[in-house]
């Protein structure tokens, strides 16, 4: 049987007839519509992500198969957690909080690409990429919860492959979100507060000795980063002060006048 495979990245549950899909298809003789519904169906959970599809055609009797793979699981965790990026300074910054639940579904929707053999060792992978975002779990930094499940905790939900939340445990987690945002921003304006203060107390003083008095204030690496002037003559500038000549070439000194003339 001569079959041909169509692959391509598609809207979770809105893929159209449009390009790449619709001119890959058509050749095939195959019905596109049910194609369509076919995929749609099977990727309606990954709405707002990027889905990697597989269209496997039977040529010899136009009948089709759609296989669905899984976006990444840090995209599912941002989905679940409703943020759109992860923080940057995860082990400082806590940008959202999951339920155990949420990421049991993260795990079984991407049970064939985990390495874990069982519920637990998949669901313990799944917390790992949340504790590289700065994602909590029940309302903890995600290592500890790691620790945790070996304890013992969250047995019976894990092993019985419990998704579910109740509607107040959703709407709570949004207030939860909501607050972990205002808190980073509140934290983000006092550490830039107090690095320019350091900055200004500091001027003209050698750039290493200003780095390691911020980080012993305990200013983000990031941060330091972005507001650590520097100088090329081992000293750094006062904030707001003009830089350095481009290349630090220096004037020709005046030549040395001639000796006169012996008579």
């Amino acid at each position: 049987m001569a079959k041909e495979t169509v692959e391509a990245l598609v809207n979770g549950g809105q893929a159209t007839a449009a390009p790449p899909l619709g001119p890959a298809l058509g050749p095939l003789g195959i019905n596109i519509g049910q194609v369509i519904a076919e995929i749609n169906k099977k990727t309606a959970e990954f709405k707002g992500m990027q889905v990697p599809v597989k269209i496997i055609v039977d040529k010899s009797d136009k009948s089709f198969e759609v296989t669905v793979g899984t976006p990444p699981a840090s995209a599912l965790i941002k989905k679940e957690a409703g943020i759109e990026k992860g923080a940057g300074n995860p082990k400082m910054d806590k940008v959202a909080d999951l339920r155990i639940e949420q990421v049991i579904k993260i795990s079984k929707m991407k049970e064939g690409s985990l390495l874990g053999k069982d519920n637990f060792s998949r669901v313990k992978e799944i917390i790992g990429t949340c504790n590289s975002m700065g994602v909590m779990v029940e309302g903890k930094p995600a290592a500890e919860v790691i620790r945790d499940i070996n304890a013992g905790a969250f047995k019976d939900k894990i092993s019985k492959g419990k998704t579910e939340l109740s509607a107040e445990e959703l709407k709570t987690l949004e207030i939860e979100r909501k607050k972990l945002a205002e808190d980073i921003e509140k934290r983000k304006a006092e550490f830039d507060t107090k690095a320019k203060a350091i900055l200004g107390e500091m001027a003209g003083k050698p750039r290493g000795e200003i780095k390691r008095k911020l980080i012993e204030a305990g200013i983000p690496t990031q941060m330091i980063n972005e507001l650590l002037p520097v100088s090329g003559g081992g000293g750094a500038a006062a904030p707001g002060a003009a830089p350095a000549a481009a290349g630090g070439e220096k004037k020709d000194a005046a030549p040395a006048a001639k000796p006169a003339a012996k008579k």
